[in-house]
This record gives C-alpha cells, structure tokens and sequence, in this order.
C-alpha cells in the first residue's frame, strides 16, 4: 500500500483543514466541497484526512459494514445476532467520475434472481463507504444519474438497488467529500446543498509559501516512507485531539443566544430551507470541542456561517459563492445575547490546523480569482479581442441585460450523448422503448421480452414446477430514451454594426438567457465572437457556463463584420470536438444582424459559402438575428437558410411563438436531407 502525504505536513489552507477536521470531529456537519483552481493539493489534503480518523467496529464478515453495538437489522449479510465484532481503519472510498451504476450501488445477478429465487448482490461502492469518508474527485462532472443516486443515499441513509421487482437495501451513511475546479461547471443546486461546508482554495502567491510546498513536495517524491515518518509525531498528536475533540462534543452546549444567532443570520442571508441553520449549529458545536470547550461562542458560530453558508446563498448559476463579511457582523451583533461581553472569547488550546475558534482567514471574503480570464491578472483589464485590436471605433464592453427564460432549442433526430436534458438520445435512463440482446452485462431487464424469449423453450428444457427456466439467451436488455447534453456554439457577432449600446445590452442578455438554459440542460458551451478583421475563440468547449458569461460580460464591440470568419471558426472549433467527443451533437447558435462587411472582396458569398459548409455536414443551428428598427433587410433569415436552420428574433426568443422553433429546426433538417 502506498504512503499518504501527511495531513499535517499540507501547507497553508488552514480553511481547508479546518473544516476537513471538524467533519472528523462531528461527521453529522454533512461532508466537505473544496473549490479551487487545478494544482492546489485539494485531493491530496482530502486522501489525508483518511489516516487520521479512529478506526471503526464493525460485524464480523459484514460486507456492510454493520456497527457490532447496533446492526442493520435489514442488512443482505444478516441477521447478526451472534456474528463476533471486528476493528478496522476507516475507509476512504474514491467514486470515480466515470463509474457505472452498478459500481456505485451494487449488481444484483437478475437471471440468478429469475431462475433461482437467490438475491445474489455484490456490494458496490457506497456500501464500501458506509461509516467512512466518499470522495469524489471533479464532483461536478458526475453524470446527473450517478448524482441522483448520492442525492437519495445522502437524504435516506440508506441504498436501494431494485431491479424488476426484486430490490436489496442496505445502510449507507458516510461522509461526502467533493473537490471541484469552478472553470469545469458548476454542481446542481441539490447536490450543492447536500454538502455541509464549503472552502475556496488558491495558491499562495507569497513566494516563501511557495519555496516550502516545493521543498516538502520534492521530498516525500523522494522517500514518502521517509518524509511520513518525519511528520508521524505530529500526525499522533493531531489523531489524539480529533478523539479528545469528539469525547467532548457531547458536553458542548449550544444557548439560545448562539441559537439565535444562527437563526438570524440564516435569515439575513435569505438561504433556502432549513438544512443551513442545522449545519452551522452543528458546525458551531464542533468548533468549540475543537477548541476544547463547551460552549458555543458568538466566533463559533460567525466562522460556521463563513464555512456553511456561501454556497448556499447562489441566487443564480452565474453568482460566486460568498458573504458580505460586513453584514454577518452587523447581524451577529444585533443578536448578541446579553451575557456576551466585549471581552475575548477563551481562544482555546493552540497548535494544530486551524488554531482555536477562528480557524485560519476565511478565504470567502476575497474570492481567488475563477480562471474565467486567466490571461489577465486580479487587477489587470481584459486584453482586447484580436481583430479589434483597441483601433478607433471599438467601444468599450457594456453589461448585458437581465436574463429571461428561453424555450428549448434542440437537436433533431435521436442521439447517444453524454446525458442531460436538451436532446432526444438512447441513454441509460429514461422511457423504455424495445429490448435487445444484451451485449455485455446485463444492466436494465427487459422483462417482458426475456419471458416471451424463455416461454417457448419450457417444456424442451424439462420445466416441471411453477417456475421459469430461464437461461442466458433468454435475457433481453430494455433499450430506453431520455435527453442528452449537447454542445451548444455561441457566434456572436461584435462589429461595429452591434455596438449600439443599448442593442449590446440586449444581445448580451439574450446569450446570457441561453446560456443559464444551457447550465441547466447540462451542455457544454463555447464562444466564437468576431469583428474587425477577424475571428477568435473566446471560450473553447467546456462544461463551465460561468467562463463564458465572463467572457460574454468582457466583449467589447466595434469595427467591420468578418460574418465568414466567424462561420469557418465556429466550423474548426465543431471539426475538432466531434473528434474529441464524437457522441456530443452539436447546436450552432449564431447571433448577428446578418451584415457581411468585411472579410474578402465579396464578404456576402464568403458567409453563404461559409454557411452552407455547415448545412453540408448536418449541424443544427439558430441564428438570432439582431436587426432592429422600422426597415429590415431580412439577412439574418437568408443566413439561416443557408445554414439549413432556422431564424428568431430577440423578441421571439423570449415569446411563447418560440414554441414551434424546435419543430421548425426538425422539419426543415429532414427536409434538407431528404432533397
């Protein structure tokens, strides 16, 4: 087995390990998601966690991991009433990104099921980390039906695996630990919630810090057994607080005055439901055992709310996680109990990360920067666009209206993409629709196709009882339709033609909407903007929506309209995801008034031309057009009928006559492809 970098040995981050430590102390504060930018000891610091926690009773030959003083009395290796009692480490399971179903909640032999009555279950991943710690890597890339499976196993405490009528269930409660780069997408707001605390991480930008994550770094590649033994003193005494911590916290008290400040604070920040208020309560306790006392301070509870609170008080996608640090301390004082003095609070035994109450800097107040503009620097402004070139005429970026609710756009036809919930796809889940033979193993029976299958056979296969006889050929795997995520490919035109600021104002807003549909449907985006003399890409394809509102919110405006440009960039872009990604369709939205002015010495035939190179490969698309005022010339619609889609203006985007649009993509791509 290999060596763990030490817990104690991770530099700086006190946040991170603070709230690491304190699920250690109190795992009942709901689990960990650690934010940050890639290269920043987030996973190293949460596998290291593992070394630290008390071992864990357990049943005898349990594969469950039933607790000895209280067994599941529905656990499928049970009943336990005699089983002896082992001790063991606690588990620290990793849920990979890209793991099956079946992996993560356990297989069930169905044709052992059928033709024998057995419930042959083989455990899966969360009854490996039932009483231990899931981590999820990148938790923000899960699929949404791996997600919805932890969404049911958090809120019940249990696992359910069902399949055709006959169902196992087993105990499933652990503590969720999830790292995430925000550049990569956002998680869904049930899945965010689920997690207690929350922590922003960043590299230090003080270069001593810097030095001295190099030199540990270096040195534990070069012996870890070496470097673990260095740090095995402080990583004892670290182990030996997490257990004083957790005698204790049955003994902290929580008054009504930390109570109501909690309260009040949940309040203040407007978060949704009650699960808040529960977990800085609990947070809170686990401060003070942390510090060694048993009772809670007006510091415990302001430092749970900077850990507890600011992924929950998301408005919408688009907003970063954090407090006004200003008006927590207003409300704490306005709820101060009577019996708090202004004297400081028992700062607690020192040593150890985190310190006392406070626990290090709240990096939430400061928010590092999210990568969205990584050319430019914190305090830096965004370079200029090529093409633009900051030359006379371009104007500077203008914010883009409030976003508004936009009807599906899809992609016809039926796909097999990464699942989500813009278009028709085969997925895993979803409506069943036929049955086939199954490939490889069987996943999800079809059981009205395997009992037509096996019917015929009975009596040549000697059946004499009530049962079937059911063999391997039999077996018919249910094939299923849902939706898929899609690649959608913003084009936005930022000529000098769009630069009217209140029309910028309005095509921004109408991208923004079309994105926030995007982050909910679960699709990658892109950006390709063009004006001046040429195209860029933006945004390259990614899961992170946020990115590209950034971008979107940075585009200055200004000069000619290169239409074919932009066309033949969005076209490398697309040529090169269908390689990288070749089951992601894709759905090219091209948002422009339809002028071409520069580009060539015929910039309109360079665009058709440009446009029907799309159309000649099938890529669905919407163009937005931009045109305003009484006189229109229309060159939006003649665009999109190159491109073989379909045109909307800003005003029907939002409209309830958008509602044919899809229909009218779908209609007019079959009857391309059938001419």
């Amino acid at each position: 087995m290999s060596t763990r970098y030490p817990f104690t040995a991770v530099v700086g981050m006190d946040d991170l390990r603070l709230a690491l430590l304190l699920n250690a102390v109190s795992p009942a504060v709901g689990g960990v998601l650690v934010r940050g930018e890639k290269g920043t000891a987030k996973s190293t610091a949460v596998r290291a966690l593992a070394d630290l926690l008390p071992s864990v009773a357990v049943v005898a030959g349990c594969r469950f991991s039933c607790d000895p003083a209280l067994p599941d009395p529905q656990c499928p290796d049970g009943p336990h009433e005699t089983a002896g009692a082992d001790a063991r480490p606690a588990r620290m399971v990793e849920l990979p990104v890209g793991a099956s179903e079946d992996r993560l909640v356990g297989a069930l032999d169905i044709e052992r099921a059928l033709a024998e009555g057995v419930k042959a279950f083989e455990p899966g991943l969360l009854a490996d980390a039932h009483r231990g710690i899931l981590y999820v890597d990148e938790v923000n890339l899960l699929h949404d039906h791996l997600i919805d499976l932890l969404l049911d196993a958090a809120a019940m405490g249990s696992s359910y695996v069902e399949r055709e009528g006959v169902s196992v269930r087993h105990a499933a409660r652990f503590l969720l630990v999830g790292t995430m780069n925000p550049e990569e997408g956002e998680l869904r707001p049930q899945l965010l919630d689920r997690f207690g605390l929350t922590v922003e991480v960043a590299a230090s930008r003080e270069p001593e810090q810097r030095v001295e994550v190099v030199r540990r770094r270096l040195a534990y590649d070069d012996d870890p057994a070496a470097f673990a033994a260095r740090w095995a003193g402080e990583e004892t005494a670290l182990r030996d607080r997490i257990v004083a911590a957790r005698t204790l916290l049955p003994s902290v008290v929580l008054g009504d005055a930390a109570l109501l400040q909690i309260a009040a604070t949940c309040a203040a920040f407007e978060v949704d439901g009650m699960r808040a208020d529960i977990v800085m309560a609990r947070t809170a306790t686990a401060l003070a055992a942390w510090a060694g006392r048993t009772e809670v301070t007006s510091d415990d509870v302001r430092q749970a709310a900077l850990l507890a609170l600011p992924h929950r008080r998301r408005r919408n996608p688009f907003d970063a996680p954090g407090l006004d640090e200003d008006k927590l301390d207003e409300t704490l004082e306005q709820f101060k109990g009577e019996d708090e003095g202004d004297d400081d609070p028992d700062p607690g035994p020192d040593g150890g990360p985190g310190g006392g109450p406070g626990g290090g800097v709240p990096p939430q107040g400061e928010a590092p920067d999210d990568g969205a503009h990584p050319e430019t620097g914190p305090d830096e402004a965004p370079a200029p666009a090529p093409g633009g070139g900051g030359g006379a005429g371009e104007r500077a970026a203008v914010k883009a209206a409030e976003p508004f609710r936009t009807k599906m756009l899809s992609v016809p036809g039926l796909g097999e993409g990464a699942a989500g919930r813009r278009s028709r796809a085969r997925t895993e889940h979803g409506r069943t629709t036929g049955a086939v033979r199954p490939r490889g193993g069987l996943t999800k029976l079809h059981l009205a196709a395997t009992v037509h299958a096996a019917a015929p056979h009975q009596k040549a296969r000697g059946r004499t009882g009530p049962g079937l006889v059911v063999r391997r050929d039999d077996l018919r795997q249910a094939t299923r339709e849902g939706r898929e995520g899609n690649l959608v490919l913003f084009a936005v035109d930022a000529s000098g033609s769009m630069a009217a600021r209140q029309r910028m104002s309005a095509v921004k807003g109408a991208v923004l909407s079309l994105l926030l549909d995007a982050y909910q449907r679960r699709d990658k985006v892109g950006l390709v903007t063009f004006r001046g003399r040429d195209a860029e890409v933006a945004l390259p394809p990614t899961s992170s929506v946020d990115a590209a509102a950034a971008r979107l919110e940075q585009l200055p405006t200004g000069g000619r309209t290169p239409l074919s440009a932009g066309l033949l960039k969005a076209h490398d872009v697309l040529r090169v995801e269908r390689l990288r990604d070749p089951s992601r369709r894709p759905l090219l939205v091209v948002v422009t008034d339809g002028r071409a002015t520069g580009g060539g010495a015929d910039p309109v035939a360079l665009a058709a031309r440009a446009a029907r190179l799309h159309a000649s490969e099938g890529t669905a698309a919407v163009v937005v057009d931009c045109e305003t005022g009484p006189v229109r010339l229309g060159l939006a619609g003649d665009l999109a009928r190159e491109l073989g889609g379909t045109a909307v203006t800003l005003d029907e985007l939002r409209a309830d006559s958008i509602a044919g649009l899809v229909r009218n993509v779908q209609a007019e791509h079959a009857t391309r492809r059938a001419a």
